[in-house]
Protein backbone atom coordinates (compact mmCIF):
# COMPACT_ATOMS: atom_id res chain seq x y z
CA UNK A 1 0.00 0.00 0.00
CA UNK A 2 1.41 3.45 -0.89
CA UNK A 3 2.50 5.70 1.97
CA UNK A 4 0.67 8.89 3.00
CA UNK A 5 3.45 10.96 1.47
CA UNK A 6 3.15 9.17 -1.89
CA UNK A 7 -0.65 9.57 -1.97
CA UNK A 8 -0.35 13.26 -1.06
CA UNK A 9 2.20 13.79 -3.84
CA UNK A 10 -0.10 11.99 -6.31
CA UNK A 11 -3.05 14.22 -5.35
CA UNK A 12 -0.92 17.35 -5.88
CA UNK A 13 0.20 16.03 -9.29
CA UNK A 14 -3.38 15.30 -10.42
CA UNK A 15 -4.55 18.73 -9.22
CA UNK A 16 -1.79 20.33 -11.27
CA UNK A 17 -2.88 18.34 -14.36
CA UNK A 18 -6.50 19.33 -13.72
CA UNK A 19 -5.55 23.01 -13.75
CA UNK A 20 -3.81 22.54 -17.11
CA UNK A 21 -6.76 20.70 -18.70
CA UNK A 22 -9.18 23.33 -17.35
CA UNK A 23 -7.06 26.12 -18.85
CA UNK A 24 -6.81 24.27 -22.19
CA UNK A 25 -10.59 23.86 -22.24
CA UNK A 26 -11.07 27.61 -21.75
CA UNK A 27 -8.54 28.44 -24.49
CA UNK A 28 -10.22 25.97 -26.89
CA UNK A 29 -13.65 27.46 -26.12
CA UNK A 30 -12.40 30.97 -26.90
CA UNK A 31 -10.77 29.84 -30.15
CA UNK A 32 -13.89 27.88 -31.08
CA UNK A 33 -16.05 31.00 -30.99
CA UNK A 34 -13.66 32.83 -33.30
CA UNK A 35 -13.33 29.80 -35.61
CA UNK A 36 -17.13 29.48 -35.82
CA UNK A 37 -17.48 33.14 -36.79
CA UNK A 38 -14.81 32.81 -39.52
CA UNK A 39 -16.37 29.59 -40.82
CA UNK A 40 -19.90 31.04 -40.96
CA UNK A 41 -18.61 34.17 -42.71
CA UNK A 42 -16.89 32.08 -45.41
CA UNK A 43 -19.85 29.77 -46.13
CA UNK A 44 -22.00 32.20 -48.21
CA UNK A 45 -19.03 33.16 -50.43
CA UNK A 46 -18.19 29.50 -51.09
CA UNK A 47 -21.81 28.64 -51.89
CA UNK A 48 -22.22 31.67 -54.16
CA UNK A 49 -19.13 30.72 -56.17
CA UNK A 50 -20.59 27.25 -56.73
CA UNK A 51 -23.82 28.84 -57.97
CA UNK A 52 -21.95 31.12 -60.39
CA UNK A 53 -20.00 28.15 -61.81
CA UNK A 54 -23.22 26.16 -62.25
CA UNK A 55 -24.85 29.11 -63.99
CA UNK A 56 -21.92 29.52 -66.39
CA UNK A 57 -21.76 25.79 -67.11
CA UNK A 58 -25.44 25.87 -68.04
CA UNK A 59 -25.01 28.88 -70.35
CA UNK A 60 -21.88 27.90 -72.25
CA UNK A 61 -20.30 24.83 -73.84
CA UNK A 62 -16.75 25.96 -73.12
CA UNK A 63 -14.63 23.18 -71.60
CA UNK A 64 -11.93 23.60 -68.97
CA UNK A 65 -9.40 21.08 -67.68
CA UNK A 66 -10.73 21.52 -64.11
CA UNK A 67 -14.19 20.48 -65.35
CA UNK A 68 -13.10 17.55 -67.53
CA UNK A 69 -14.28 14.16 -66.22
CA UNK A 70 -11.82 11.28 -66.74
CA UNK A 71 -11.56 7.70 -65.58
CA UNK A 72 -9.99 7.70 -62.08
CA UNK A 73 -6.74 5.94 -62.94
CA UNK A 74 -4.68 8.21 -60.67
CA UNK A 75 -6.39 9.50 -57.53
CA UNK A 76 -5.20 11.87 -54.81
CA UNK A 77 -6.65 12.31 -51.32
CA UNK A 78 -6.23 15.58 -49.43
CA UNK A 79 -6.27 14.56 -45.76
CA UNK A 80 -6.84 17.46 -43.34
CA UNK A 81 -5.87 16.76 -39.73
CA UNK A 82 -4.30 18.99 -37.06
CA UNK A 83 -0.79 20.03 -36.06
CA UNK A 84 -1.38 19.19 -32.38
CA UNK A 85 -2.89 16.37 -30.38
CA UNK A 86 -4.96 16.32 -27.18
CA UNK A 87 -8.20 16.57 -29.17
CA UNK A 88 -9.75 13.19 -28.39
CA UNK A 89 -10.39 11.05 -31.46
CA UNK A 90 -10.29 14.02 -33.87
CA UNK A 91 -7.13 12.95 -35.73
CA UNK A 92 -7.67 9.21 -35.32
CA UNK A 93 -11.09 9.33 -36.97
CA UNK A 94 -10.02 11.33 -40.03
CA UNK A 95 -6.91 9.16 -40.52
CA UNK A 96 -8.97 5.94 -40.26
CA UNK A 97 -11.42 7.30 -42.84
CA UNK A 98 -8.55 8.32 -45.12
CA UNK A 99 -7.03 4.82 -44.94
CA UNK A 100 -10.42 3.19 -45.63
CA UNK A 101 -11.08 5.50 -48.61
CA UNK A 102 -7.54 4.90 -49.89
CA UNK A 103 -8.19 1.13 -49.86
CA UNK A 104 -11.45 1.56 -51.82
CA UNK A 105 -9.44 2.72 -54.88
CA UNK A 106 -7.15 -0.30 -54.89
CA UNK A 107 -7.16 -0.61 -58.69
CA UNK A 108 -5.93 2.97 -59.22
CA UNK A 109 -2.62 4.70 -58.60
CA UNK A 110 -3.19 6.45 -55.25
CA UNK A 111 -1.47 9.45 -53.70
CA UNK A 112 -1.88 11.55 -50.57
CA UNK A 113 -1.65 15.28 -49.92
CA UNK A 114 -1.47 15.86 -46.17
CA UNK A 115 -2.44 18.97 -44.24
CA UNK A 116 -1.40 19.06 -40.59
CA UNK A 117 1.48 17.40 -38.75
CA UNK A 118 -0.57 14.50 -37.38
CA UNK A 119 -1.67 13.25 -40.81
CA UNK A 120 1.79 13.87 -42.28
CA UNK A 121 3.61 11.93 -39.54
CA UNK A 122 1.19 9.01 -39.75
CA UNK A 123 1.38 8.49 -43.52
CA UNK A 124 5.08 9.30 -43.96
CA UNK A 125 6.10 6.81 -41.22
CA UNK A 126 4.05 4.11 -42.93
CA UNK A 127 5.55 4.84 -46.37
CA UNK A 128 2.35 5.96 -48.08
CA UNK A 129 2.94 7.86 -51.36
CA UNK A 130 2.69 11.44 -50.07
CA UNK A 131 2.84 13.96 -52.93
CA UNK A 132 3.09 17.06 -50.74
CA UNK A 133 2.98 18.04 -47.06
CA UNK A 134 1.48 21.23 -45.65
CA UNK A 135 2.44 21.96 -42.04
CA UNK A 136 1.76 24.85 -39.63
CA UNK A 137 -1.44 25.85 -41.45
CA UNK A 138 -3.22 26.02 -38.08
CA UNK A 139 -4.17 27.75 -35.78
CA UNK A 140 -4.71 30.55 -38.31
CA UNK A 141 -5.93 29.07 -41.60
CA UNK A 142 -5.88 31.99 -44.03
CA UNK A 143 -6.96 32.29 -47.65
CA UNK A 144 -3.27 32.68 -48.50
CA UNK A 145 -2.41 29.28 -46.98
CA UNK A 146 -5.43 27.76 -48.79
CA UNK A 147 -4.20 29.31 -52.07
CA UNK A 148 -0.80 27.69 -51.57
CA UNK A 149 -2.42 24.26 -51.14
CA UNK A 150 -4.87 24.88 -54.00
CA UNK A 151 -2.22 25.95 -56.50
CA UNK A 152 -0.17 22.89 -55.59
CA UNK A 153 -3.16 20.61 -56.24
CA UNK A 154 -4.09 22.35 -59.53
CA UNK A 155 -0.51 22.04 -60.77
CA UNK A 156 -0.47 18.31 -60.03
CA UNK A 157 -3.89 17.92 -61.67
CA UNK A 158 -2.69 19.78 -64.78
CA UNK A 159 0.69 18.00 -64.91
CA UNK A 160 0.74 15.53 -67.80
CA UNK A 161 3.46 13.39 -66.20
CA UNK A 162 1.56 12.76 -62.97
CA UNK A 163 -1.84 13.13 -64.58
CA UNK A 164 -4.19 13.08 -61.57
CA UNK A 165 -7.72 12.21 -62.68
CA UNK A 166 -9.58 12.70 -59.40
CA UNK A 167 -8.94 14.57 -56.13
CA UNK A 168 -10.91 14.02 -52.92
CA UNK A 169 -11.03 16.03 -49.70
CA UNK A 170 -11.18 14.13 -46.38
CA UNK A 171 -11.76 16.26 -43.29
CA UNK A 172 -13.75 16.83 -40.09
CA UNK A 173 -16.84 18.95 -40.64
CA UNK A 174 -18.04 21.04 -37.70
CA UNK A 175 -21.62 20.20 -36.68
CA UNK A 176 -21.77 21.60 -33.15
CA UNK A 177 -19.58 21.87 -30.06
CA UNK A 178 -20.14 18.20 -29.20
CA UNK A 179 -20.20 16.62 -32.66
CA UNK A 180 -17.98 16.47 -35.74
CA UNK A 181 -18.62 14.56 -38.97
CA UNK A 182 -16.02 13.00 -41.25
CA UNK A 183 -16.60 14.17 -44.83
CA UNK A 184 -15.25 12.71 -48.06
CA UNK A 185 -16.05 14.96 -51.02
CA UNK A 186 -14.77 15.35 -54.56
CA UNK A 187 -12.70 18.46 -55.18
CA UNK A 188 -11.62 17.74 -58.78
CA UNK A 189 -12.94 17.58 -61.37
CA UNK A 190 -15.38 20.33 -60.43
CA UNK A 191 -18.95 19.14 -60.96
CA UNK A 192 -21.32 22.13 -61.27
CA UNK A 193 -24.67 21.74 -59.55
CA UNK A 194 -27.70 21.54 -61.82
CA UNK A 195 -29.56 24.86 -61.88
CA UNK A 196 -33.26 24.68 -61.01
CA UNK A 197 -33.95 27.58 -63.37
CA UNK A 198 -32.03 26.01 -66.26
CA UNK A 199 -35.05 25.59 -68.61
CA UNK A 200 -35.75 29.32 -68.32
CA UNK A 201 -32.26 30.61 -68.95
CA UNK A 202 -32.00 33.86 -70.90
CA UNK A 203 -29.29 34.70 -73.40
CA UNK A 204 -26.34 36.29 -71.64
CA UNK A 205 -23.41 38.26 -73.01
CA UNK A 206 -20.14 37.55 -71.22
CA UNK A 207 -17.60 40.30 -70.64
CA UNK A 208 -14.84 39.27 -70.88
CA UNK A 209 -15.26 35.95 -72.72
CA UNK A 210 -16.28 32.71 -70.91
CA UNK A 211 -12.75 31.26 -71.20
CA UNK A 212 -11.20 34.20 -69.32
CA UNK A 213 -13.92 34.11 -66.67
CA UNK A 214 -13.57 30.36 -66.09
CA UNK A 215 -9.76 30.58 -66.02
CA UNK A 216 -10.16 33.06 -63.16
CA UNK A 217 -13.13 31.72 -61.25
CA UNK A 218 -12.38 27.98 -61.24
CA UNK A 219 -8.97 28.22 -59.49
CA UNK A 220 -10.57 30.76 -57.13
CA UNK A 221 -13.30 28.23 -56.37
CA UNK A 222 -10.68 25.56 -55.55
CA UNK A 223 -8.85 27.93 -53.21
CA UNK A 224 -12.03 29.11 -51.45
CA UNK A 225 -13.27 25.53 -51.07
CA UNK A 226 -9.99 24.50 -49.43
CA UNK A 227 -10.08 27.59 -47.21
CA UNK A 228 -13.60 26.70 -46.10
CA UNK A 229 -12.48 23.11 -45.39
CA UNK A 230 -9.56 24.40 -43.28
CA UNK A 231 -11.94 26.63 -41.30
CA UNK A 232 -14.38 23.75 -40.81
CA UNK A 233 -11.58 21.43 -39.69
CA UNK A 234 -10.12 23.98 -37.27
CA UNK A 235 -13.53 24.69 -35.70
CA UNK A 236 -14.08 20.92 -35.36
CA UNK A 237 -10.61 20.54 -33.81
CA UNK A 238 -11.30 23.23 -31.20
CA UNK A 239 -14.67 21.65 -30.38
CA UNK A 240 -13.04 18.21 -30.03
CA UNK A 241 -10.24 19.61 -27.86
CA UNK A 242 -12.72 21.48 -25.65
CA UNK A 243 -14.75 18.29 -25.13
CA UNK A 244 -11.62 16.19 -24.53
CA UNK A 245 -10.25 18.64 -21.97
CA UNK A 246 -13.63 18.85 -20.22
CA UNK A 247 -13.70 15.06 -19.93
CA UNK A 248 -10.09 15.05 -18.73
CA UNK A 249 -10.90 17.68 -16.09
CA UNK A 250 -13.84 15.62 -14.83
CA UNK A 251 -11.74 12.46 -14.78
CA UNK A 252 -9.04 14.29 -12.79
CA UNK A 253 -11.71 15.45 -10.31
CA UNK A 254 -12.93 11.86 -9.86
CA UNK A 255 -9.37 10.64 -9.39
CA UNK A 256 -8.70 13.36 -6.78
CA UNK A 257 -11.82 12.25 -4.83
CA UNK A 258 -10.69 8.62 -4.99
CA UNK A 259 -7.13 9.49 -3.87
CA UNK A 260 -8.42 11.74 -1.09
CA UNK A 261 -10.58 8.88 0.20
CA UNK A 262 -7.59 6.56 -0.02
CA UNK A 263 -5.46 9.14 1.83
CA UNK A 264 -8.04 9.53 4.61
CA UNK A 265 -8.32 5.76 5.03
CA UNK A 266 -4.54 5.40 5.17
CA UNK A 267 -4.26 8.25 7.69
CA UNK A 268 -7.03 6.74 9.83
CA UNK A 269 -5.29 3.39 9.69
CA UNK A 270 -1.99 5.00 10.73
CA UNK A 271 -3.66 6.85 13.65
CA UNK A 272 -5.38 3.64 14.80
CA UNK A 273 -2.08 1.79 14.61
CA UNK A 274 -0.34 4.47 16.70
CA UNK A 275 -3.13 4.39 19.32
CA UNK A 276 -2.87 0.60 19.55
CA UNK A 277 0.89 0.89 20.03
CA UNK A 278 0.40 3.50 22.80
CA UNK A 279 -2.23 1.37 24.56
CA UNK A 280 -0.10 -1.75 24.22
CA UNK A 281 2.91 0.11 25.67
CA UNK A 282 0.86 1.45 28.58
CA UNK A 283 -0.48 -2.01 29.40
CA UNK A 284 3.03 -3.44 29.25
CA UNK A 285 4.21 -0.81 31.78
CA UNK A 286 1.35 -1.68 34.14
CA UNK A 287 2.25 -5.36 34.01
Amino acid sequence: MPSLKQIKRRIASVKSTQQITKAMKMVAAAKLRKAQNNMMAARPYSHRLRTVIADMAARTDFSHFLLAVREPQQVAFVVVASDRGMAGSFNTNVIKKAVATYEEFEGSDRFLITVGRKATDYFVKRNYPVLSKHLNVFPDPTLESARSIGENIIEKYRNNELGLDRVYLIYNEFKNAAQQRIVVEQLLPITPEKMESEPYLLDVLFEPDPETILNTILPLYINVTIWHVLLESFAAEMAARMTAMENATKAAGDLIKSLTLQFNKARQSAITKELLEIVSGAEALKG
